[in-house]
């Protein structure tokens, strides 16, 4: 492990984990008691549309990813909340329809195409201190908006129609909370890939609620599984030569399989 940490591309590669099981563990919380798992696999795959609009036009993608995404929040959240009914399948076409956008523009873009397997799959052990730097200070501020408006979002969580009776603006708040959702989405795209960043949003939030009595204390213990599973999954791909993200996903499942008998 001590050779390991001397190369940078390991050190980068730990510290996107943790960046990744932060964000997991506090916004996954949030997606599970809300219970907008199927909204986040939506924005996590409609922000393929972002990336190839970003490659496109010449941008980096991180930042395309996150616009496109945060637009795409606000049309699920006005759509959950006018149509509720035909929520799912509108989704579903926005879920769709965003990877073909991706892949169409990748395809017109000119020159080299970047690789789609890192963005479906991730490639944690490729995140470059550059980004790094992005998703640190992104993560900070996602994370920091959560504590900020911690109370408003429990509220709303736990019920919507006791909300409105405080006052509380339950369609903003409702918006306010994809957004944070999205960007979580877009930061942890590049430790797991589109096709794995739901598992990691809400496995270990699952584990943890099923210990826990309140939305502190599920956000601590979603937290501190995102960290073992990732690190854990990190050793894994390392010591066998697997794919990273999905090796961290692997740990993460096995885990939810053998506390499914179990709950305090």
């Amino acid at each position: 492990m001590i050779e390991l940490l001397q190369q940078e591309f390991v050190r980068n590669a730990l510290c996107a984990g943790l960046l990744a099981a932060l964000l997991c563990g506090v916004i996954g919380s949030l997606v599970v008691v809300n219970g907008v798992v199927f909204l986040a696999g939506g924005l996590a795959h409609g922000a393929y549309g972002g990336i190839g609009l970003a490659y496109f036009l010449g941008y980096p993608p991180l930042a395309g990813a996150a616009l496109f995404s945060v637009g795409l929040s606000g049309l699920m959240a006005w759509i959950t909340l006018k149509e509720s009914r035909q929520a799912d399948t509108v989704v579903g076409v926005l879920w769709a329809a965003g990877m073909a956008f991706g892949i169409i523009l990748l395809d017109l873009t000119p020159g080299y195409h970047p690789d789609l397997m890192s963005y479906l799959f991730g490639s944690i052990v490729a995140v470059p201190t550059a980004e790094l730097k992005v998703m640190a200070a992104a993560a900070a501020a996602v994370i920091g908006l959560t504590v900020l408006f911690y109370r408003p979002l429990e509220i709303l969580s736990y019920d919507r129609d006791y909300a409105r009776t405080r006052g509380l603006p339950v369609g903003p708040l409702y918006a306010f909370l994809l957004v944070l959702v999205a960007l979580s989405v877009v930061l942890v795209i590049s430790v797991v890939g589109l096709i794995l960043v739901i598992a990691l949003l809400s496995i270990p939030p699952y584990i943890a609620g099923r210990f826990s009595s309140s939305l502190k204390g599920m956000m601590i213990r979603a937290t501190a599984l995102s960290l073992l599973f990732t690190f854990s999954g990190l050793l894994l791909a390392f010591r066998f030569n697997l794919s990273s993200g999905a090796s961290v996903i692997a740990v993460a499942s096995t885990a939810f399989f053998l506390v499914l008998p179990f709950r305090r």
